[in-house]
């Protein structure tokens, strides 16, 4: 992406791109090519303005998707005409997995519980046909020792993905894209949740509720005592970032 294509919110450098463009970006991935991207929302950057080690991570990704409602309107309003709408994670993944195989896009799944991701390739399958999946894997719920990660590297470089999916949750799995991506030589997406609503572990929020920025309303409601904090706390702080963003010094 070219600098005149990315806008900085709360101080985070964000890319603008609408959802096809995305998905256009993914598509031209290949292993061998390591790129490291990360999805934005509310909740990342508000973590980001109370982390600058987090915001600096962010900062060095090759891509940064703008996964929030309120991210893109951001984006508009400094100068980013594209951005009509955020670039929802589980649509990045599925219009990624859909449109790569006419090209025979090589995926890797990997997160979530064993029982989640199997049930997340046996949906994919089904619902895209002759999809490329050349894994489906769920790691420890801790960091890798040095041999697990020398045996991911391995599978990785033998099974030669070009897009590496990674659902381990917020900020977890975006730690895991700094660290590993150029070991594994691919281009590695965090996309947390995709993995839980894709499965049929959790219900997706209706399209009208997503459309209008009020998804976090509905992910409240549905999951209260998870996610309390996320909203009523990373929300008035993420608004604080957006207004004060041309005061603050970039990492």
């Amino acid at each position: 992406m070219s600098k005149s294509s990315r806008f900085r919110c709360c101080g985070v450098l964000i890319d603008g791109l609408n959802p096809q463009g995305a998905v256009d970006v993914l598509l031209k991935s290949q292993f061998g090519e390591s790129r490291r991207t990360h999805l934005c929302n509310a909740y990342t950057l508000s973590l980001a303005l109370r982390d600058r080690g987090y915001q600096k991570l962010l900062n060095e990704a090759d891509v940064n998707f703008a996964d929030g409602h309120y991210v893109a309107m951001t984006g508009r309003r400094r100068g980013q005409p594209m951005m009509t709408e955020r670039v929802y994670g589980p649509d990045l993944m599925m219009g990624t997995l859909d449109q790569g195989r006419a090209t025979g896009l090589r995926h890797y799944l990997y997160g979530a519980s064993p029982s989640t991701v199997a049930a997340l390739e046996t949906a994919l399958r089904e619902r895209l046909p002759g999809v490329e999946i050349v894994a489906a894997e769920s790691p420890p719920f801790r960091p890798l020792t040095g041999e697990e990660a020398d045996d991911l590297v391995r599978r990785v470089h033998e099974l030669r993905p070009d897009v590496f999916w990674v659902g381990l949750g917020t900020p977890r799995q975006d730690q895991f894209v700094a660290e590993y991506t150029a070991r594994l030589g691919c281009t590695v997406v965090p996309v947390g949740a995709a993995f839980d609503f894709w499965s049929g572990n959790k219900p997706m929020a209706p399209e009208f509720v997503r459309k209008h920025g009020l998804e976090w309303a509905y992910r409240l409601a549905t999951e209260p005592k998870r996610l309390w904090k996320r909203y009523l706390v990373g929300n008035p702080l993420f608004v604080y970032g957006v207004l004060t963003d041309r005061w603050r010094r970039p990492v």
